[in-house]
């Protein structure tokens, strides 16, 4: 009875509420208001948990620096795996993160290293250059221009195969721990940044006269969402909200949204809006919670109820993840059309939420290789060796280079990863931007520019066509199209062990 009395209204909550998410309902008077409080009106760039980082090994070599200056360009989280950081910095420059290590020492391949990479470019290599003396120009035989007599540097049994396994278990063990490709981690509560304070807020009935008070703060690496939720002055709600995300999130590759809670045995509401107004209509999804257990709440976009203000809209368009402006978390007394919640009760409550991610995305590629053309080839007896690129005529006397790339390719196919691996035709150093002709079974022949290749590395990295195929590239007479077609190329197969 006590609890149905009018109670005194927080006015200071209540510009506080719309200060934070920067309200702005009548023209000049809520600016001031926001002003006031230290908050711009304008919508900020609050974006959730940040893409894994992408590691590029053999970040200094020809087509290495190319992919990463590529994906910086496009604002992708790089890490560099350098074998000497003074190296690693010249050609580089001082904004990549580097760590030093070598791909023949494993124990160099450390948590340091794999702390949330998502994904590997591996562009490292055997070292092949001209003997000493054969040519004063080995700018020209990196050109292609002219053969001259090659050396190997390294040892290829070293560096293709065994070097290439080391870095396929240390990506292995770190992809566990991350999560499959087709996730998309929104919120990692798990981790402390400054995402809660700056992006999460609390809206209660205070915006409606009632006196409910929640708050949210980690606890125990979880966002704690608890507080008293009273139905006085005709309240009976508590929620958080995100500001609106700027540029809003596209979620259009995934199927729908999973809720890692652990609750008090109340029924919740999940809410996404695709408009970027206060009161807008929303998109609801209700679950009940059992009391102090752990689960995942799978929430499909198409189970979506388009709601206005706790009342269903029929006529509203199907819900577009493609455009999403706020996340937003509710206890009401309300279900939806003037129905009350089943499992509502007054009072205090509280809902631990560890994380919000994205689910449903078609696989993409999680580590993208570059290898070779002619990797099949030495020992093929159809094949005329006098026709073939020199590397294949001299695969014994360059230490069996090809056949030991084609022995750490097999390692990457049976590893279970997503993957993508490239075999390029002769590399140039030529400008680029031609089209790329694709081709399986390992015959082409011609050159190609390691500016492509790179290019062709970094879209891999978001084409699902990309996923576990093997194929041999090389330069076409067109200009670069804006995105290289795989849909024709045919998946491998491969038993994973």
């Amino acid at each position: 009875m006590a609890d149905r009395q009018r109670q005194k209204w927080d006015a200071g909550r209540f510009f506080k509420t719309l200060a934070y998410f920067r309200v702005i309902p009548f023209s000049g008077f809520f600016e001031c208001i926001a002003n006031l409080f230290g908050r711009s009106s304008k919508s900020s760039a609050i974006a959730p948990t940040q893409p894994g980082i992408v590691l590029v090994v053999g970040a200094t070599g020809g087509v290495g620096k190319r992919v990463v200056r590529k994906l910086q360009e496009r604002g992708y989280p790089v890490r560099a795996l350098v074998r000497n950081l003074d190296r690693g910095r010249q050609i580089l420059g001082d904004r990549v993160e580097m760590v030093e290590g070598d791909l023949l020492l494993p124990e160099t391949l450390s948590d340091r290293l794999m702390h949330d990479v998502s994904t590997v470019i591996c562009c490292s290599g055997t070292k092949v250059q001209p003997k000493e003396g054969d040519t004063p120009n080995r700018e020209k035989y990196y050109q292609g221009i002219k053969f001259y007599m090659p050396e190997v540097i390294d040892v290829p049994e070293l560096v293709e195969y065994k070097g290439i396994r080391h870095l396929v278990d240390a990506t292995r063990r770190q992809l566990n721990q991350w999560g499959n490709s087709s996730n998309k981690m929104l919120f990692d509560f798990r981790k402390v940044t400054q995402d809660l304070k700056e992006t999460w807020g609390v809206l209660d009935d205070i915006v409606m006269g009632g006196v409910s008070e929640s708050n949210v703060r980690i606890v125990e690496n979880t966002a704690l969402f608890t507080g008293n939720v009273s139905t006085s002055n005709s309240g009976g709600f508590v929620s958080i909200r995100t500001r609106n995300f700027d540029p809003p999130l596209d979620l259009s590759a995934y199927q729908g949204i999973d809720l890692r809670v652990k609750g008090d045995g109340k029924r919740y509401k999940f809410i996404l809006r695709n408009e970027s107004q206060w009161d807008s209509r929303s998109y609801c999804y209700s679950f009940d919670t059992v009391s102090n257990i752990w689960f995942t709440v799978r929430i499909p976009f198409s189970d979506l109820i388009p709601v206005f203000r706790a009342k269903t809209v029929n006529n509203a368009p199907p819900f577009d993840p493609k455009t999403i402006y706020s996340i937003q978390l509710m206890l009401s007394k309300f279900e939806y059309d003037g129905e009350l919640n089943p499992k509502f009760e007054p009072g205090f409550f509280q809902l631990q939420v560890e994380s919000i991610s994205a689910y449903g995305a078609q696989e993409k590629p999680q580590f993208v290789h570059v290898s070779s053309a002619g990797v099949t080839r030495p020992g093929r007896p159809d094949l005329n060796l006098e026709e073939e690129p020199p590397a294949v005529r001299m695969n014994d006397q360059l230490g069996g280079i090809l056949t030991w790339k084609l022995r750490g390719e097999d390692v990457i196919r049976a590893s279970g990863i997503p993957y993508t691996i490239v075999r390029p035709c002769a590399l140039t150093e030529e400008p680029g931007g031609k089209d790329l002709i694709f081709d399986r079974g390992d015959n082409i022949k011609g050159k190609v520019s390691r500016e492509d290749i790179a290019e062709l590395c970094v879209q891999a990295l978001e084409n699902p066509q990309a996923v576990d195929l093997t194929f041999e590239v090389k330069e076409g007479m067109e200009k670069r199209p804006e995105k290289y077609d795989l849909s024709q190329l045919e998946r491998d197969r491969i038993a994973i062990i």
